[in-house]
C-alpha cells in the first residue's frame, strides 16, 4: 500500500486493467514456457553419466577458460576505458560511447565477420600480425577469446560507467588534495568506490562470455578442443545426440540462473 499527498492509503496493484494484464501473463509464458520444456525434455536419470562425458567436459573446459581470459582482457581494457567516458570531458565522447555498445545490438555472426577483415590473414591488421610475429588468430583458442571479449566488453563497460557516475568524486578530489598522484587515486580510491559495479559488470560480462556463439564460430570455427566451447557444442549436438544438447543447455541455464541470482540486488530492483 502507499500513501498519497493527502493522506489517504492507495492499495498497490487494485484494479489491474485486464488489457494489461493478459498480454503481461502471456510474456511470461512465452519467456517461462521454453525453459520449463528444456527442463522437462532433460535426461535426469542419466544426467551425470552425460556431464561426465568426454565431449562435454572438453567443451566445458574450454568454456570455462576461455570465458575468464576474455574477462581478465576486458577487465584490463574496459576499466580504462569507462574511466574515461565517465571522468574525462572530451571531443567525441558520445560517439565513442555509441561505438561501445555496438556489440550489444550487432548481430554476433556480423561481429564475427568484422572480426575476421581485422584479424584474418588478409585482414587489415591480421597479415601484419602473421607476417611480423606469426601469430594467426582465426580459428584458434585465442581468436575465440577475442571474440567472447568483444561481444561481452560492452557490459563491462556500461557497468562501471554507471558506478563511477554514481560515484562520491569528492573523495578522489580529497585523495587529490592530500598529493596523492593520479594513479594511486585511482587504484587506492576509485577502485573501491566501484568495487561492486565492477564486479557485477565483470560476472555479467563472463556470462556473455561464456554463452557467445556466432561470433565465435564465424571467427574461431567449431573445432573440438580448440575453439568448441559449450554453446557450438549444442548446435553441434542437436545434429546427432538431442539429449547431450539439452544436457549442455542446462548447464548453460543453471549458470545464468546462478549468476541472476547472485545479482538480483543490483540489478533487479523491487520497492
Amino acid at each position: 500500500m502507499t500513501r498519497t499527498h493527502g493522506g489517504r492509503v492507495r492499495r498497490r496493484g487494485s484494479g489491474v486493467p485486464v488489457a494489461l494484464l493478459l498480454p503481461a501473463t502471456l510474456g511470461l509464458v512465452l519467456l517461462v514456457l521454453p525453459l520449463v520444456g528444456l527442463l522437462a525434455r532433460t535426461p535426469w536419470a542419466d544426467l551425470p553419466q552425460r556431464l561426465a562425458a568426454p565431449g562435454v567436459l572438453t567443451a566445458l573446459r574450454l568454456s570455462l577458460l576461455t570465458a575468464t581470459l576474455a574477462t581478465l582482457l576486458c577487465l584490463l581494457l574496459g576499466v580504462p576505458l569507462a574511466w574515461l567516458l565517465a571522468r574525462v570531458e572530451f571531443p567525441g565522447r558520445r560517439l565513442v560511447r555509441a561505438l561501445v555498445t555496438v556489440p550489444l545490438v550487432l548481430p554476433p555472426v556480423v561481429g564475427g565477420v568484422a572480426l575476421l577483415l581485422v584479424f584474418g590473414r588478409r585482414g587489415l591488421l591480421g597479415g601484419w600480425l602473421d607476417a611480423t610475429f606469426g601469430i594467426s588468430l582465426p580459428f584458434t583458442t585465442a581468436g575465440v577469446v577475442l571474440a567472447e571479449a568483444f561481444v561481452a566488453m560492452p557490459f563491462l563497460v556500461i557497468a562501471v560507467e554507471g558506478a563511477l557516475r554514481g560515484s562520491d568524486g569528492r573523495y578522489e578530489e580529497a585523495a587529490a588534495t592530500l598529493g596523492a598522484g593520479r594513479w594511486t587515486t585511482f587504484t587506492h580510491v576509485t577502485l573501491p568506490l566501484v568495487a561492486p559495479g565492477l564486479a557485477a559488470g565483470a560476472v555479467l560480462c563472463w556470462a556473455r562470455a561464456l554463452g557467445e556463439f556466432g561470433a565465435t564460430i564465424t571467427f574461431a570455427g567449431n573445432y573440438p578442443g580448440r575453439t568448441q566451447t559449450m554453446p557450438l557444442a549444442v548446435y553441434l549436438a542437436l545434429e546427432t545426440d538431442v539429449q547431450a544438447a539439452v544436457v549442455l543447455s542446462l548447464v548453460l541455464l543453471t549458470v545464468s540462473v546462478v549468476i541472476l541470482a547472485g545479482l538480483r540486488d543490483r540489478w533487479i530492483t523491487s520497492p
